[in-house]
């Protein structure tokens, strides 16, 4: 069966139809052997205007259902992920060229978030202050704040709208989702079995809503005052392009952005599991993960050992379609994304770098951009090796000192995920204080991934200071309010004020 017959099967089965045009502006294409699938008339200001007006109505209802009822629907909605974990997974596979276990997880994220969110319906909570006006009290409450849109990146085509989406709906507020353009059927697909949760629960029409399209699309839904919240996962270009233009309205920002990420291999690692560790971090989604690893800062002493290592595990990588059951690195997302990779390598050797493995293209599916994943060793921390490049390369550096291991570490912009590898109950305490890592997530033993659900998933520097998920998150994704309560018949003053 071809891509293109899978696809339309999955949205049969979904009980969707697919809804691809022959002249439309958005190209949906598969990375795997690049085959255009179709094309999709994209939203334009006044769509997303009526999108987004759909939503509020929605919200001034939503907000007016107990917040465990709104669980429910969040929990019907985790069912059909459950039901459909399958077909969603393939395609998220189809369209960003994970592999299958990769979509599959992916998939099966959405609904680990579903099941912490229905819990926290349940937990959404204030606070009784304590007063120093006899007779009155003070108390917090968090209220539904409103439409939130979610911007999300190619890399994770639905985990992110799910960590968003959930919390957001248990909390009261409506979801408008402007999907990449490059991995627009996944959040169609999405929004079918949204569609279906919100009919079998009883939900309100409009609370949960898709807008197709490119930079236009989404600079209007972030100029739209009726969006109290915007949260935008993706490059730091684009964040940094987002937050001043919410900013100007005064509105929230919610941003995880890129993440240029290292693991210390040190002295008494167990280099076993390290290089284990690593090659997942820094191969898996053929590096185009947010939190890949990019950087590895080894002991000297160990170094030789941990490339050999490293070296011969990636000799062992299958490259090729992520359809396949064996494939362990699948394609890059499009031609622009193998020329950033060729470039980097170019860099890195003109930086004194040394490729130890990798950095060519392979030729494993005709149509698609595969490449073999690089190890280069550096003798500094060049310009290259502080930029993020969304490809597998992984920079090796050295260090004989702590401390300098620590600076070479924190000493680039972004701040998303970090790992040490140690046996050593000092460096790991260390790494993990306020003199350590400076990024969101500090893991000891194991590579850089994201933190698990519960965990709050976000960064710090240029990545952003967001977090979309975990067991407080949920205040992103309300509004607070302090109320005074006066149940004396005196009215006294607060700071020993007297008005006569």
């Amino acid at each position: 069966m071809s891509i293109s017959a899978q696809v339309a099967a999955i949205f049969e089965r979904l009980g969707d139809e697919l809804p691809l045009v022959d002249d439309g502006r958005i190209r949906c294409q598969t990375p795997i052997d690049g085959t255009v699938l179709g094309h999709l008339v994209p939203d334009d200001a006044k769509s997303v205007g009526e999108k987004v007006g759909r939503a509020q109505h929605a919200f001034e209802t939503w907000r007016q259902v107990p917040a465990p009822v709104r669980g429910q629907f969040v929990r019907e909605l985790g069912e059909l992920l459950r039901e459909h974990k399958a077909d969603l997974g393939a395609l998220v596979s189809i369209e960003a060229g994970k592999i299958a276990s990769e979509g599959l997880g992916e998939v099966q994220e959405m609904i680990d978030i579903c099941d912490l969110a229905v819990g926290l319906s349940r937990q959404l909570h204030g606070l009784t202050i304590a007063s120093e006006r006899p007779g009155h009290r003070m108390m917090e409450q968090w209220h539904p704040l409103g439409v939130v849109a979610v911007i999300s990146a190619f890399n994770f085509p639905v985990a992110v709208w799910s960590w968003n989406a959930a919390l957001a709906f248990v909390c009261g507020d409506a979801v408008v989702w402007k999907p990449s353009e490059k991995t627009v059927l996944t959040a169609l697909a999405c929004q079918a079995l949204a569609l279906e949760a919100a009919r079998r629960t009883g939900a309100p029409a409009g609370l949960s809503q898709v807008v197709v399209g490119d930079r236009e699309v989404g600079e209007a839904l972030v100029d739209d005052a009726r969006v109290a919240l915007v949260s935008a996962t993706g490059s730091t270009r684009m964040g940094k392009q987002v937050a001043p233009r919410v900013a100007a309205r005064l509105g929230r920002s919610l941003l995880e952005l890129g993440g240029n990420n290292a693991a210390i291999v040190a002295e008494s690692a167990d280099l076993e599991l390290a290089v284990r560790g690593i090659v997942f971090s820094a191969v898996g989604t053929a590096g185009q993960r947010c939190t890949s690893m990019r950087r590895v800062i080894v002991h000297e002493s160990i170094k030789d050992e941990l490339l050999a290592g490293l070296v011969a595990a990636y000799a062992t990588l299958t490259i090729g379609s992520p359809l396949e059951p064996q494939t362990l690195v699948g394609p890059l997302i499009d031609e622009a994304a193998a020329a950033a990779f060729v470039a980097a390598i170019a860099q890195a050797k003109a930086e004194g770098g040394t490729v130890l493995t990798g950095g060519v293209g392979v030729d494993a599916v005709a149509g698609g951009h595969y490449v073999r994943p690089a190890i280069v060793e550096m003798g500094e921390q060049s310009p290259i090796v502080r930029t993020e490049t969304f490809g597998p390369i992984l920079y090796v550096l050295t260090y004989r000192d702590f401390a300098d291991a620590i600076s070479l570490h924190n000493a680039v912009a972004q701040g998303l995920s970090s790992a040490i590898f140690t046996m050593n109950v000092r460096e790991a305490e260390l790494f993990v204080s306020v003199t350590g890592s400076d990024c969101g997530i500090a893991n000891v033993n194991i590579g850089t991934s994201g933190a698990e659900i519960g965990g709050a998933f976000g960064g710090e520097k240029d990545t952003g200071g967001g977090r979309e998920s975990g067991s407080d998150a949920w205040r992103n994704y309300m509004r607070r309010a302090t109320n005074t309560i006066n149940y004396s018949t005196d009215l006294p003053l607060a700071q020993g004020v007297d008005f006569g």
